[in-house]
C-alpha cells in the first residue's frame, strides 16, 4: 500500500513540475481519463497538453484519500484542492479524483481516471 501512496505522491509532483518523463512512467499506454468537461483523454493527450503548456498545475493539496487495494488493481479516490490553468483559462477549487491503478512489473500505472469539480462544503 505504501508503494501505491508513493506513486500518488510521484504523480502529484510530476503534474506540478510538468515532468513529462515521470508522467510517461506513471500513465499506462491504454489510459482512459474522463476530464471535468466529460470528454475522454488518453495518455498522449495528457502528455501533449503538459508538453505544450496547455495545462499548468500550480497547487495540488490532497485530502479525504480513500484507497482500495485489490491486488493487481487499486482504486484511489481523493479530494484535491487544485489551482492552475487549462488552455489559458484559470481554474481552482476542490475537485474529486478517482484513479484506477494497475500493478505492472515496472510499478503502479494509471489505467483509468475521472475528475469532477466539487461544490465547496
Amino acid at each position: 500500500m505504501n508503494i501505491l501512496r508513493d506513486a500518488e505522491i510521484a504523480l502529484r509532483q510530476a503534474q506540478l513540475a510538468g515532468d513529462i518523463e515521470s508522467l510517461d512512467r506513471l500513465l499506462d499506454d491504454d489510459l482512459i481519463f474522463t476530464g471535468p468537461d466529460g470528454l475522454l483523454y488518453g495518455k498522449r493527450d495528457d502528455l501533449d497538453a503538459h508538453r505544450a503548456g496547455a495545462i499548468r498545475i500550480t497547487k495540488l493539496e490532497p485530502s479525504e484519500e480513500h484507497v482500495q487495494d485489490f491486488g493487481e488493481i487499486a482504486v484511489v479516490s481523493v479530494r484535491m484542492e487544485m489551482r492552475g490553468s487549462f488552455q489559458g483559462a484559470d481554474f481552482g477549487g476542490p475537485f474529486r479524483y478517482t484513479r484506477i491503478w494497475r500493478r505492472t512489473d515496472s510499478g503502479w500505472r494509471i489505467v483509468a481516471g475521472h475528475v469532477s469539480a466539487m461544490t465547496a462544503r
